[in-house]
């Protein structure tokens, strides 16, 4: 299987707080990777790491073969690394078709209204709010118009930071399947989420974080029957 992104030694520092300490890890074609932990274990740092908001002050950060480690987060969304933050953060005063093409901006014009079709295929909801203004959805239709956004730049790695935060359980469920439902078709994705339960259902491996290390690896099945994990993330 072809490694996509392959993390190696990192370390991360805000100011004098070390957060994140030598972790290495790999995302492969075709998989869907999740990070689990408590609060402020690093996996929002380590995200912004490799999407370039943040620096590592060692190691290397490989995405499609290529050394991406001082490349600027502007030009990694071209290269194919897309990443829907924590908190949405939608452009609350755009339309929902507006903000679907401004995720679309490193793409050539003639395709955004095939891809934006993609999207409403997808995310049917979207479509019959495409007019409205983003700012009045509700979390889980901002949390669709984040991902169908990332998914306008054609990414071939979608980095999801804590989708289902502030979500009902129903619509936790639905944003699952639509992760499900995107890795069927082809996509790759890194997934960073607090409900270790539901992460660890959809993926194929697993990292557990704690305070800025990595402290297991497995994949998803094994990380939910063990017992250390159980008891610590899955209320076991």
């Amino acid at each position: 299987m072809e490694t996509l992104l392959k993390v190696e030694g990192i370390n991360v520092y805000y100011g004098a707080i070390h957060a994140i300490k030598d972790i290495s890890f790999q995302v492969n074609q075709g998989e869907i990777v999740t990070l689990i932990g408590a609060n402020g274990a690093g996996k929002t740092t380590t995200l912004q790491t490799v999407s370039g908001l943040l620096r590592s002050k060692t190691g290397s950060i490989l995405f499609d073969g290529q050394d991406i480690n001082t490349v600027s987060a502007d030009k990694l969304v071209g290269r194919g690394l897309a990443q829907v933050p924590e908190g949405r953060r939608v452009f609350l005063q755009m339309s929902v078709e507006e903000n679907l093409e401004m995720g679309a901006y490193t793409q050539p014009p003639a395709g955004v209204p095939r891809d934006l079709e993609m999207v409403y295929d997808l995310f049917p909801r979207l479509k019959e709010r495409r007019s409205q203004v983003a700012g009045t959805l509700s979390g889980g239709e901002q949390q669709m118009l984040a991902m169908g956004r990332a998914l306008m730049s054609h990414p071939k790695l979608l980095m999801l930071d804590e989708p289902s935060m502030g979500l009902a359980p129903i619509l936790v469920e639905q944003i699952f399947d639509i992760i499900k439902d995107l890795n069927r078709k082809g996509s790759t994705i890194l997934l960073v989420e607090q409900n270790a339960q539901m992460a660890l259902s959809v993926a194929h491996r697993g990292y557990v974080m704690e305070t800025g290390k990595i402290v297991a690896t497995g994949t998803g099945a094994e990380l939910i029957e063990s017992p250390e994990i159980k008891r610590a993330y899955l209320g076991g």
